[in-house]
């Protein structure tokens, strides 16, 4: 009840991406209404589909790692930010994550995306911002470090994925996730740069 009422947008988007995810896995029909579909959208068709493909995710596993990077990320930044904030660092980056992907598989016919990724690299590099020096795990490596090179890392090896890897995941998504909520954040989060500089400056000093 507690995180209903601080972090409303956060557990809303929580629960309701479990639920039509788990539905979806018992209802495939669903699938092919909500997967992201660049063919169509570039066509102007199935636009909808740029937000309710990170309604759904492709199985356990990929739902199972989505939402405990949510969990553990989401709640707090939109604790720091603001409900409102925190919605549209969510959203745009759940939309704008994927528009890379609709330009480059245009012309596939039979290249589909889901999940929620985009938005939560999105909310993970926004709070990157908020919290430079918190200490995240790279898995499988058992080794915290700091978000502030957690970051980079990040960044270089989804570009590098994102050109090289041949594993059907969107590493478009994560890519452009990451940078939509590092810019957006900026834009609309007051003060969040001069905070930033000053946990670097702090930690330098």
């Amino acid at each position: 009840m507690e995180y209903l009422i601080h972090t409303p947008v956060a557990s809303f988007i929580f629960v309701f991406t479990i639920i039509t995810s788990v539905y979806a896995f018992y209802n495939h029909g669903v699938y092919g209404k909500f997967m992201l579909h660049p063919y169509s959208v570039s066509r102007k068709h199935k636009i909808y589909t740029l937000i309710t493909s990170g309604l759904i995710h492709a199985d356990w596993m990929h739902l199972l790692f989505n939402m405990m990077t949510f969990f553990f990320f989401a709640f707090q930044l939109e604790a720091m930010i603001g409900s409102l904030r925190f919605a549209v660092v969510y959203f745009l980056g759940l939309i704008l994550s994927d528009i890379p992907s609709v330009i480059r598989h245009k012309d596939d016919m039979w290249y589909n995306s889901l999940g929620a990724s985009g938005a939560i690299s999105a909310v993970l590099f926004s709070y990157i911002l908020c919290q430079p020096f918190s200490t995240m795990i790279i898995f499988p490596l058992p080794i915290p470090i700091w978000a502030i090179i957690f970051g980079p890392l990040y960044l270089v090896y989804c570009a590098y994925m994102s050109k090289n890897a041949r594993d059907h995941i969107n590493h478009d998504a994560h890519l452009f996730g990451a940078l939509t909520g590092l810019i957006i954040s900026v834009l609309i989060v007051p003060g969040i740069i001069p905070n930033f500089i000053s946990q670097l400056m702090a930690k330098i000093g």
